[in-house]
């Protein structure tokens, strides 16, 4: 039996979105678990891919099997009028075959987001990323308030999962509260896809 590992899986243009990947995975091995880092490339208008195979540089371009075998995952994407980005929906618009096998079925997963303005559709975009997930018959995890981070923040952070402020010229960096609420989500991933892994053995 392979090692059970939470899929991170993130469209990014500018950074942030692949930062805050960065700090989810950090919180998913904070938990004991493996995470496992992806991405998916770029489409043009006419929503066809049209990157190189494999990345020049980051993470790899996310499989499906990828996705079939993931434990649990971690869903990002930066906002683009209130929803997730074209790339993602396009990847997730073909997962037919994990939805006709009920592949994902019972999974844990999560959402996060990043956008350039405070109030630019960071819960709407988490909601978009859900929606999906839900049609798989996913387990959605959100962020409690029991999370001081979420009280406290100044910058991102909903309980529909992390978010973070990147500004109008996308360089505004993570702040502690917004890295805290990244790392939890992880945790919270991680520790949820072992609670349904023990409670099935």
């Amino acid at each position: 039996m392979s090692t059970p590992y939470i899929l991170v899986l993130y469209y990014s243009r500018h950074g942030a979105t692949a930062n805050m990947a960065r700090h989810i995975a950090r919180g998913v091995e904070q938990a004991g678990l493996e995470a496992r880092l992806r991405t998916v490339p770029a489409v043009s208008t006419e929503c066809e891919a049209i990157a190189p195979s494999i990345p020049e540089e980051g993470a790899l371009y996310a499989t499906l099997d990828d996705l079939k075998n993931c434990a649990g995952l971690a869903l990002g994407s930066p906002t683009r009028f209130g929803n997730m980005a074209a790339p993602l929906k396009y990847f997730l618009d073909g997962t037919n075959s994990l939805w006709l096998t009920g592949g994902l079925v019972g999974k844990p997963a999560g959402v996060f987001t990043s956008t350039a303005s405070l109030h630019g559709g960071q819960e709407t975009t988490l909601l978009s990323m859900m929606m999906p997930l839900l049609h798989h018959g996913m387990l959605i995890c959100g962020l409690p308030y029991s999370e001081s981070a979420l009280i406290d923040t100044r910058g991102g952070g909903t309980p529909y999962g992390p978010s973070h402020h990147a500004g109008a010229d996308a360089k505004r960096a993570l702040d502690e509260h917004e890295i805290a609420l990244c790392r939890a989500l992880g945790q919270r991933l991680a520790n949820t896809a072992r609670s349904l892994e023990n409670s099935r053995g």
